[in-house]
């Protein structure tokens, strides 16, 4: 049961942060008026699928990211063309549905040959029929019918492309800073749950407890004192309490806790571990902390937003200067620690989702193609050109750099499975 609760965790949380980036993308492409086509999570095959008002909300196979598909952003996959035998179906004088294929079993429709289709800036669409040309008028929420598939078409005013570069940007930007706010909001919650050390402390307490080792076979609790090990006070000293552990392996140890406010005296024998050198018992020390107000949660919150940072950067640069393939972590890593976080506890684990939002937010804005860097960087030079950049070159830019950050992560979960496989 544990286990499963773990697994759920762990996906929830980064179903979290990835939905509320994705989310940031669809809401402000909506209020700029672009039709986002779909709003998914993950990539690879459809597990799960509905579609709301405009928009078609998929859940999909692969957990490595997700995308909001505005339209104008890629080539579309259905086009009228002269020429085309096609089937109309209309509502009062305007054409709701075009379809391109199984006409003969299509009811109540105006069927004839295309003469000429303009979706995008006349919504019309002109049709041989019986030796006559007719022009339609043609909705701007009409759907093109091919294949069992329905698509709506885009007019102009409704494509990514048509919009102000400021709108875009704003559109692009929205999910990285979704992630800022998540981060900030989720560091606020960690210091409401967990507090912050007092100002001089003069006693070390238990943080938390590992399930199945020593301190928790004798039933040591979250918050006792640790008092005294061997005769010896340890006063705020953690490293003093982790040597006495380290060098008592197999050998029974006496230790004095308070316990509401009542000293207790208590035997535990600490353990080897596999891969680790010396005794453990199964404890995380902590100092003793106060809860915070409301407006230093604020404070602090700002405070862990800077040092995150300043922390993920410091790991790029150690990245940049001593590459090692070893270093980087994929999916299955990055789950992998997520589950031992979780086993810690949901304070421990609100605090790393935190993390991780900043460090997804953060990650998309550098300038590397796909990326959401890269896609700002082309409207920087946009908007100082004045002009946009050819879209099949960029669009070009930013198959590349999706093709090849999908080599990347192919290669680093491999190394994480190989990892896992030789322990």
């Amino acid at each position: 049961m544990e286990m499963l609760q773990i697994i759920f965790l762990t996906v929830l949380m980064f179903f979290l942060i990835v939905t509320v980036h994705e989310w940031g993308h669809y809401y402000f492409a909506k209020r700029a008026g672009i039709l986002v086509r779909e709003f998914a999570i993950g990539f690879g095959p459809k597990l799960f699928s509905y579609k709301r008002d405009e928009t078609q909300f998929t859940l999909r196979l692969l957990p490595f990211g997700g995308y909001a598909r505005m339209a104008g952003e890629d080539p579309e996959l259905v086009a009228v063309q002269p020429g085309q035998t096609v089937a109309l179906r209309c509502s009062g004088q305007e054409v709701t549905k075009i379809y391109m294929d199984r006409l003969d079993n299509r009811k109540n429709v105006i069927r004839g040959e295309v003469q000429s289709a303009d979706l995008e800036d006349k919504l019309q669409i002109v049709l041989e029929v019986d030796g006559e040309a007719h022009t339609y008028a043609v909705h701007p929420k009409a759907h093109l019918v091919a294949k069992g598939k329905e698509i709506q078409i885009a007019p102009k005013n409704r494509q990514y492309g048509s919009k102000t570069v400021g709108q875009r940007a704003l559109a692009i930007f929205a999910g990285p800073m979704m992630n800022f706010i998540l981060a900030f909001v989720l560091f606020a919650l960690h210091l409401q749950m967990a507090g912050v050390a007092i100002e001089n402390p003069k006693y070390l307490q238990i943080g938390e407890i590992t399930k199945g080792m020593p301190a928790d076979e004798i039933h040591l609790q979250k918050g006792d004192i640790i008092d005294t090990i061997n005769g010896q006070k340890i006063g705020t000293d953690p490293q003093k309490m982790i040597t006495l552990i380290s060098d008592s392996k197999n050998t029974p140890m006496k230790w004095t806790i308070i316990r509401d406010n009542q000293p207790m005296e208590v035997s535990i024998t600490p353990r080897g571990m596999k891969g680790q050198e010396g005794g453990k018992v199964g404890i995380t020390p902590a100092l003793p902390t106060r809860s915070v107000g409301f407006g230093e949660t604020f404070t602090k919150s700002g405070q862990a937003m800077v040092d995150t940072t300043k922390a993920i950067f410091m790991g790029f640069k150690q990245l940049i200067n001593k590459f090692n393939m070893n270093d980087l972590g994929g999916p299955v890593r990055t789950f992998e620690v997520t589950g031992q976080i979780a086993k810690q506890g949901i304070e421990q684990l609100t605090y790393w989702a935190a993390i991780m939002s900043l460090y997804l937010g953060i990650f998309n804005l550098l300038p590397i193609p796909a990326l959401d860097g890269s896609r700002l960087a082309f409207l920087g030079v946009e908007a100082l050109r004045g002009k946009p950049i050819d879209p099949n070159r960029e669009g070009m830019v930013h198959f590349v750099g999706f093709a090849m950050l999908f080599l990347l992560m192919i290669a680093v979960t491999y190394n994480d499975i190989l990892r896992l496989i030789n322990g």
